[in-house]
């Protein structure tokens, strides 16, 4: 009997992996030919491993009532790839879910196909890609660089044709290539990386990038790059007012610039799936704000829009950053100056100030500090607030958890509810914050919310879609939702 059931279970499993096996040549082909962006309840399974799609189905029992398995979804994949369908994200694993609820009797060809009737008709996108700018090679930059190499595609959306960065000593274009190649918190490239130096360039999963260097935006003609109309993404943080950054827009080749810091003066801050509306097509130059204004705010409006906030305080904790000293030495800073990964370090945040700048409704409402700890990446938000009106903790819990899988708010709010979960587990997340539901705490209309975010991930994707949006790049997501 024992024998049986253990046989049985590796059968089972034996054909999950055969069939997550023949969905991967599906994935790559829509990918490639239509620009289909396919996930599974908000996880990427495009250029994914057998395991790691298994593990993307095998989430979904955290988050809702209900297993999936790639035996659901490989059938609607199926039917996908029969589609002439034009550049969308198409979640198999709420489709599939979405079928077994509300099929009503129709076969699954007829209800997807009536699900995407939209994105169906158009067929698939030949325009040419819009030209992207790299303006510095940090902490976000490489990992922009990593995310636009992933979604290139086709070509048809963002194409990132040059970096800039000043020019240091030893083998600059190696090292450069290296830091791309390797990283100590988010691993290794997915990928291939070729360095040419003959022409100062490098060629990453057959994106070829240019590395040009140069001390100020003035030493650039683009245009000699065969580079126009391009999206400038500034990552240095050197410039966050309209002067300083318009330096990018007089560029020959640069239409729009896009500061990955907060701005300053008029500047608008967006945070995308929030204001992203307030984007203008006369908009030249445009903040991303902050990573932690990006995680607050969408679980901000969400709070305040089902129950209104009356008033609140932010308290984060926030990884070290490159800012900081490793060991004690001078800093302009209060406190900066001592050892990030030896001590905790009380500093000030702007970032519950700049919510209002994305949210206007909470002008005034909150205050903010932050303590700096020593971890290298992932940290949290404290949201303790007063509603206007009293709550018990499932039911908040259960809204967000809604509004993270079935809201416009999906790619920027994600929920766990687990009681072992730990900073380094939302490493590589890509949502802008992840509610804790468990840590949540509620008492009448006092609450206390726990926002994780990965401060260098989860924001790089905010830049991504704040830069899909400005080129133009858009692709509509399926199940769609109102709300």
């Amino acid at each position: 009997m024992s024998q049986d059931v253990h046989e049985v279970s590796l059968n089972d499993w034996k054909a999950r992996e055969e069939t997550a096996e023949s969905m991967i040549p599906v994935i790559g082909s829509l990918y490639r030919k239509n620009n289909v962006v396919l996930s599974v309840y908000g996880r990427a399974v495009i250029n994914r491993s057998v395991i790691e799609i298994l593990k993307a189905h095998r989430f979904v029992r955290q988050v809702e009532s209900e297993e999936l398995s790639v035996l659901d979804t490989f059938p609607v994949l199926n039917v996908l790839a029969e589609l002439n369908l034009s550049a969308c994200h198409i979640d198999i694993g709420k489709m599939a879910v979405k079928f077994r609820k509300e099929g009503n009797g129709a076969s699954l060809t007829e209800f997807v196909t009536d699900q995407l009737k939209e994105v169906e008709k158009q067929g698939p996108a030949g325009e040419e890609g819009k030209d992207v700018v790299l303006y510095g090679f940090g902490r976000i930059g490489r990992l922009l660089a990593r995310i636009m190499i992933e979604k290139a595609g086709g070509g048809q959306g963002m194409r990132l044709r040059a970096i800039v960065v000043r020019k240091a000593k030893g083998n600059d274009l190696v090292k450069r290539a290296s830091l791309l190649r390797r990283d100590s918190i988010h691993g290794s490239f997915k990928g291939t990386i070729q360095v040419d130096e003959e022409n100062n360039a490098l060629i990453a999963n057959g994106t070829y990038i240019k590395i040009i260097y140069a001390n100020n935006p003035s030493e650039i003609d683009y245009a000699d790059y065969g580079i126009k109309d391009a999206l400038l993404i500034d990552n240095t943080g050197v410039w966050r007012d309209q002067d300083g950054l318009n330096q990018h827009a007089q560029c020959n080749g640069i239409a729009k610039v896009l500061l990955t810091a907060p701005g300053k003066g008029d500047i608008k801050n967006i945070v995308y799936g929030v204001n992203n509306h307030d984007i203008l097509d006369s908009d030249t130059i445009l903040s991303a704000a902050s990573c932690t204004t990006n995680a607050i705010t969408p679980v901000l409006k969400a709070l305040n829009d089902e129950y209104g906030v009356d008033v609140g305080h932010v308290e984060t904790v926030h990884s070290y950053t490159n800012d900081q000293n490793l060991i004690d030495n001078y800093h302009a800073g209060d406190r900066r100056g001592r050892a990030a990964a030896l001590n905790m370090v009380i500093t000030e945040t702007g970032a519950a100030k700049a919510v209002a700048k994305a949210l206007p409704e909470m002008e005034g409402k909150l205050t903010g500090n932050a303590i700096r700890v020593p971890t290298p990446n992932v940290s949290m938000a404290i949201l303790s607030l007063t509603l206007k009106k009293g709550v018990e903790k499932e039911a908040l819990n259960t809204y967000l958890r809604d509004m993270s899988l079935h809201s416009s708010l999906q790619k920027q709010i994600d929920f766990v509810r687990s009681p072992e979960v730990v900073s380094s587990d939302f490493v590589g997340n890509r949502c802008a914050g992840i509610v804790d539901g468990e840590a949540t705490i509620v008492s009448g209309d006092r609450v206390n919310v726990y926002v994780w975010y990965d401060n260098e991930y989860g924001y790089s994707c905010q830049v991504v879609r704040i830069a899909q949006q400005l080129c133009g790049v858009y692709y509509p997501t399926y199940p769609w939702v109102e709300k």
